[in-house]
Protein backbone atom coordinates (compact mmCIF):
# COMPACT_ATOMS: atom_id res chain seq x y z
CA UNK A 1 0.00 0.00 0.00
CA UNK A 2 0.98 3.45 -0.74
CA UNK A 3 2.83 5.08 2.27
CA UNK A 4 0.86 8.53 1.17
CA UNK A 5 -0.34 10.73 -1.27
CA UNK A 6 1.93 12.28 -4.02
CA UNK A 7 2.55 15.58 -4.95
CA UNK A 8 3.58 17.31 -8.44
CA UNK A 9 5.33 20.45 -8.95
CA UNK A 10 6.71 22.00 -12.35
CA UNK A 11 9.21 24.39 -12.59
CA UNK A 12 9.73 26.15 -15.85
CA UNK A 13 12.84 27.76 -16.99
CA UNK A 14 12.47 30.43 -19.56
CA UNK A 15 13.99 30.83 -23.34
CA UNK A 16 17.40 31.40 -23.76
CA UNK A 17 18.69 32.74 -26.76
CA UNK A 18 20.77 30.11 -29.20
CA UNK A 19 23.56 31.07 -31.72
CA UNK A 20 22.97 30.57 -35.42
CA UNK A 21 26.62 30.19 -36.76
CA UNK A 22 25.51 33.67 -37.93
CA UNK A 23 27.78 36.56 -37.27
CA UNK A 24 25.17 38.93 -35.61
CA UNK A 25 22.23 36.77 -35.78
CA UNK A 26 20.99 35.14 -32.52
CA UNK A 27 17.80 32.38 -32.49
CA UNK A 28 15.74 31.70 -29.13
CA UNK A 29 16.03 28.67 -27.60
CA UNK A 30 12.49 27.28 -26.21
CA UNK A 31 11.60 27.29 -22.28
CA UNK A 32 11.61 24.00 -20.97
CA UNK A 33 10.19 22.23 -17.93
CA UNK A 34 10.80 19.84 -15.08
CA UNK A 35 8.44 18.26 -12.63
CA UNK A 36 8.86 17.13 -9.24
CA UNK A 37 7.29 14.21 -7.82
CA UNK A 38 7.51 13.68 -3.94
CA UNK A 39 5.80 11.92 -1.60
CA UNK A 40 6.44 12.84 2.10
CA UNK A 41 10.36 12.05 2.24
CA UNK A 42 11.56 10.88 -1.13
CA UNK A 43 10.88 12.24 -4.68
CA UNK A 44 11.70 11.84 -8.37
CA UNK A 45 12.18 14.41 -10.87
CA UNK A 46 11.84 14.11 -14.44
CA UNK A 47 13.54 15.87 -16.98
CA UNK A 48 16.51 17.98 -16.24
CA UNK A 49 17.30 20.79 -18.55
CA UNK A 50 20.24 22.01 -20.75
CA UNK A 51 22.70 24.48 -19.23
CA UNK A 52 24.74 24.22 -16.35
CA UNK A 53 23.38 27.63 -15.34
CA UNK A 54 19.34 26.15 -15.61
CA UNK A 55 20.61 22.87 -13.49
CA UNK A 56 22.19 24.96 -10.87
CA UNK A 57 18.40 26.95 -10.70
CA UNK A 58 16.55 23.47 -11.01
CA UNK A 59 19.13 21.88 -8.46
CA UNK A 60 18.38 24.96 -5.76
CA UNK A 61 14.58 24.42 -6.43
CA UNK A 62 14.63 20.93 -5.57
CA UNK A 63 16.95 21.14 -2.54
CA UNK A 64 14.14 24.27 -1.43
CA UNK A 65 11.83 21.68 -1.55
CA UNK A 66 13.24 19.65 1.45
CA UNK A 67 12.73 15.71 -0.34
CA UNK A 68 15.56 13.59 -0.74
CA UNK A 69 16.01 13.22 -4.76
CA UNK A 70 16.10 9.33 -5.14
CA UNK A 71 15.72 9.30 -9.20
CA UNK A 72 15.82 11.49 -12.08
CA UNK A 73 13.87 10.06 -15.24
CA UNK A 74 14.48 11.27 -18.69
CA UNK A 75 11.87 11.06 -21.35
CA UNK A 76 13.70 11.33 -24.25
CA UNK A 77 17.36 12.10 -25.62
CA UNK A 78 17.22 15.43 -26.64
CA UNK A 79 20.06 17.57 -24.82
CA UNK A 80 18.46 20.02 -23.66
CA UNK A 81 16.44 17.46 -21.54
CA UNK A 82 19.30 15.35 -20.16
CA UNK A 83 22.53 17.11 -20.14
CA UNK A 84 21.47 18.92 -16.71
CA UNK A 85 21.37 15.81 -15.14
CA UNK A 86 25.44 15.29 -14.82
CA UNK A 87 25.74 18.29 -12.61
CA UNK A 88 22.38 17.59 -10.32
CA UNK A 89 24.22 13.69 -9.95
CA UNK A 90 27.01 15.74 -8.70
CA UNK A 91 24.56 17.62 -5.75
CA UNK A 92 22.55 14.74 -5.27
CA UNK A 93 25.31 11.73 -5.33
CA UNK A 94 22.21 9.52 -3.96
CA UNK A 95 19.78 9.91 -6.68
CA UNK A 96 19.90 7.62 -9.83
CA UNK A 97 19.05 8.70 -13.38
CA UNK A 98 17.29 6.72 -15.31
CA UNK A 99 15.74 6.02 -18.61
CA UNK A 100 14.26 3.53 -21.25
CA UNK A 101 17.19 1.37 -23.12
CA UNK A 102 15.64 3.17 -26.50
CA UNK A 103 16.49 6.73 -24.88
CA UNK A 104 20.06 6.06 -23.41
CA UNK A 105 21.20 4.75 -26.95
CA UNK A 106 19.73 8.59 -28.42
CA UNK A 107 21.53 9.90 -25.42
CA UNK A 108 25.04 8.25 -26.88
CA UNK A 109 24.00 9.19 -30.17
CA UNK A 110 23.57 13.07 -28.81
CA UNK A 111 27.14 13.19 -27.34
CA UNK A 112 29.52 11.71 -30.49
CA UNK A 113 31.71 14.23 -31.08
CA UNK A 114 31.13 15.46 -34.10
CA UNK A 115 27.32 16.22 -34.00
CA UNK A 116 27.64 17.70 -29.92
CA UNK A 117 30.44 19.94 -31.26
CA UNK A 118 28.85 20.98 -34.52
CA UNK A 119 25.13 21.59 -32.75
CA UNK A 120 25.47 22.09 -28.90
CA UNK A 121 28.46 23.20 -28.34
CA UNK A 122 28.15 25.71 -30.64
CA UNK A 123 24.66 26.49 -29.79
CA UNK A 124 25.87 27.09 -26.17
CA UNK A 125 29.00 27.93 -26.40
CA UNK A 126 30.71 27.86 -22.60
CA UNK A 127 27.04 26.99 -21.14
CA UNK A 128 27.15 23.09 -21.17
CA UNK A 129 28.03 20.87 -18.31
CA UNK A 130 31.17 19.22 -18.36
CA UNK A 131 31.92 15.53 -18.42
CA UNK A 132 28.05 14.78 -19.46
CA UNK A 133 27.20 11.12 -19.48
CA UNK A 134 24.42 9.17 -20.27
CA UNK A 135 21.42 7.49 -17.60
CA UNK A 136 20.95 3.92 -16.72
CA UNK A 137 18.85 1.59 -18.62
CA UNK A 138 16.21 1.18 -16.61
CA UNK A 139 15.32 -2.12 -15.83
CA UNK A 140 11.30 -2.21 -16.86
CA UNK A 141 9.10 -0.01 -16.55
CA UNK A 142 8.12 1.08 -13.20
CA UNK A 143 9.67 3.09 -11.10
CA UNK A 144 8.34 3.32 -6.98
CA UNK A 145 8.12 6.27 -5.53
CA UNK A 146 6.99 5.05 -1.44
CA UNK A 147 4.67 2.76 -2.88
CA UNK A 148 3.38 4.76 -5.72
CA UNK A 149 3.74 3.35 -9.09
CA UNK A 150 5.14 5.73 -11.35
CA UNK A 151 5.11 4.09 -15.20
CA UNK A 152 7.29 4.79 -18.08
CA UNK A 153 5.62 4.40 -21.39
CA UNK A 154 7.55 4.26 -24.50
CA UNK A 155 5.27 5.99 -27.40
CA UNK A 156 7.72 5.92 -30.42
CA UNK A 157 8.62 9.16 -32.53
CA UNK A 158 7.13 12.67 -31.29
CA UNK A 159 9.55 15.05 -32.27
CA UNK A 160 12.58 12.76 -31.95
CA UNK A 161 12.88 8.88 -32.45
CA UNK A 162 12.05 6.45 -28.83
CA UNK A 163 10.27 8.95 -26.73
CA UNK A 164 8.81 8.16 -23.46
CA UNK A 165 6.14 9.88 -20.85
CA UNK A 166 6.07 9.09 -17.65
CA UNK A 167 2.43 8.05 -16.05
CA UNK A 168 1.42 8.80 -12.45
CA UNK A 169 -1.68 7.04 -12.26
CA UNK A 170 -2.56 8.04 -8.35
CA UNK A 171 -2.25 11.75 -9.54
CA UNK A 172 -4.11 11.56 -12.94
CA UNK A 173 -0.73 12.79 -14.27
CA UNK A 174 0.96 12.37 -17.41
CA UNK A 175 4.45 13.78 -17.67
CA UNK A 176 4.50 14.40 -21.29
CA UNK A 177 8.20 15.11 -22.72
CA UNK A 178 8.32 16.17 -26.02
CA UNK A 179 4.84 15.00 -26.98
CA UNK A 180 2.95 17.53 -25.83
CA UNK A 181 3.86 20.95 -26.47
CA UNK A 182 1.45 24.27 -24.12
CA UNK A 183 1.78 27.21 -25.72
CA UNK A 184 4.92 26.64 -27.38
CA UNK A 185 5.61 26.24 -31.27
CA UNK A 186 6.20 22.83 -31.93
CA UNK A 187 9.84 21.30 -33.12
CA UNK A 188 9.18 20.01 -36.03
CA UNK A 189 12.39 20.32 -37.64
CA UNK A 190 13.52 16.44 -37.43
CA UNK A 191 10.14 15.04 -38.72
CA UNK A 192 8.85 13.89 -41.93
CA UNK A 193 5.31 13.34 -43.06
CA UNK A 194 5.47 9.64 -41.81
CA UNK A 195 7.09 10.81 -38.10
CA UNK A 196 4.21 13.35 -37.83
CA UNK A 197 1.60 10.77 -38.13
CA UNK A 198 3.55 8.92 -35.42
CA UNK A 199 3.61 11.71 -33.41
CA UNK A 200 0.11 11.97 -33.70
CA UNK A 201 -0.44 8.03 -32.39
CA UNK A 202 1.30 9.60 -29.51
CA UNK A 203 -0.40 12.01 -28.83
CA UNK A 204 -3.22 9.53 -28.76
CA UNK A 205 -1.62 6.87 -26.28
CA UNK A 206 -1.83 9.82 -23.71
CA UNK A 207 -5.41 11.24 -24.36
CA UNK A 208 -5.98 7.28 -23.90
CA UNK A 209 -5.09 7.52 -20.43
CA UNK A 210 -7.42 10.53 -19.99
CA UNK A 211 -5.26 12.23 -17.89
CA UNK A 212 -6.30 15.19 -15.31
CA UNK A 213 -2.80 16.86 -15.35
CA UNK A 214 -0.42 17.03 -18.61
CA UNK A 215 2.67 18.61 -18.24
CA UNK A 216 4.52 19.51 -21.77
CA UNK A 217 8.47 19.08 -22.08
CA UNK A 218 7.93 22.35 -23.61
CA UNK A 219 5.84 25.09 -21.98
CA UNK A 220 4.98 28.44 -21.82
CA UNK A 221 5.86 29.99 -18.47
CA UNK A 222 2.51 29.93 -16.19
CA UNK A 223 0.55 28.01 -18.36
CA UNK A 224 -1.85 25.44 -16.68
CA UNK A 225 -0.99 21.70 -17.60
CA UNK A 226 -4.15 21.36 -18.88
CA UNK A 227 -5.08 17.96 -20.70
CA UNK A 228 -6.29 20.74 -23.59
CA UNK A 229 -2.94 20.72 -24.57
CA UNK A 230 -3.44 17.37 -25.55
CA UNK A 231 -5.99 18.18 -28.59
CA UNK A 232 -4.02 21.62 -29.25
CA UNK A 233 -0.81 19.66 -30.03
CA UNK A 234 -2.84 17.49 -32.43
CA UNK A 235 -4.53 20.64 -34.00
CA UNK A 236 -0.74 22.00 -34.70
CA UNK A 237 0.39 18.79 -35.91
CA UNK A 238 -2.82 18.38 -38.86
CA UNK A 239 -2.60 22.24 -39.31
CA UNK A 240 0.90 21.78 -40.60
CA UNK A 241 0.28 19.02 -42.90
CA UNK A 242 -2.60 20.55 -44.16
CA UNK A 243 -0.81 23.82 -44.55
CA UNK A 244 2.12 22.49 -46.00
CA UNK A 245 0.22 20.81 -48.78
CA UNK A 246 -1.39 23.92 -50.10
CA UNK A 247 1.56 26.46 -50.24
CA UNK A 248 3.81 27.20 -52.45
CA UNK A 249 7.10 28.18 -50.07
CA UNK A 250 8.31 28.13 -46.76
CA UNK A 251 7.37 31.83 -46.03
CA UNK A 252 4.28 31.57 -46.79
CA UNK A 253 3.84 28.35 -44.39
CA UNK A 254 5.23 30.32 -41.62
CA UNK A 255 2.64 33.09 -42.03
CA UNK A 256 -0.39 30.61 -42.55
CA UNK A 257 0.73 28.84 -39.07
CA UNK A 258 1.40 31.87 -37.22
CA UNK A 259 -1.76 33.29 -38.35
CA UNK A 260 -3.25 30.37 -36.74
CA UNK A 261 -1.07 30.54 -33.70
CA UNK A 262 -0.23 33.77 -33.20
CA UNK A 263 -0.06 33.55 -29.58
CA UNK A 264 2.65 30.68 -29.27
CA UNK A 265 5.90 31.16 -27.80
CA UNK A 266 9.12 31.00 -30.20
CA UNK A 267 8.48 31.61 -33.80
CA UNK A 268 11.63 30.84 -34.55
CA UNK A 269 11.39 26.78 -33.70
CA UNK A 270 8.74 27.22 -36.79
CA UNK A 271 10.66 28.84 -38.61
CA UNK A 272 13.37 26.57 -38.73
CA UNK A 273 11.25 23.80 -38.59
CA UNK A 274 9.64 24.69 -41.92
CA UNK A 275 12.78 25.30 -43.32
CA UNK A 276 14.10 21.56 -42.36
CA UNK A 277 11.23 20.44 -43.86
CA UNK A 278 10.96 22.02 -47.35
CA UNK A 279 14.36 20.64 -47.88
CA UNK A 280 13.70 17.40 -47.27
CA UNK A 281 10.05 17.20 -48.59
CA UNK A 282 10.13 19.75 -51.51
CA UNK A 283 13.02 19.30 -53.96
CA UNK A 284 14.77 22.92 -54.53
CA UNK A 285 14.46 23.77 -51.29
CA UNK A 286 18.45 24.33 -49.26
CA UNK A 287 18.38 23.23 -45.59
Amino acid sequence: MPESALTAEVFVTPSIPAETGVPGARSIWSPISATLISGTRDAVLVDAFLTEGQARDLGDWIEASGKNLTTIYLTHGHGDHFFGMTPLLRRFPGARAVATPGTVAHMHQELEPEFFQAFWESTFPGQLPNDLQVAQPLAGSVIDLEGHELRAVEAGYSDTHDTTFLHVPSLDLVVAGDIIYNGVHQYLARTSKATRQQWIAAVDQVAALHPKRVVAGHKAPGAQDSPRAIADTRAYLTDFDELLDKVGDPAELVDAMLARYPDRLNPDALRLSVRRVFASERAGYPA
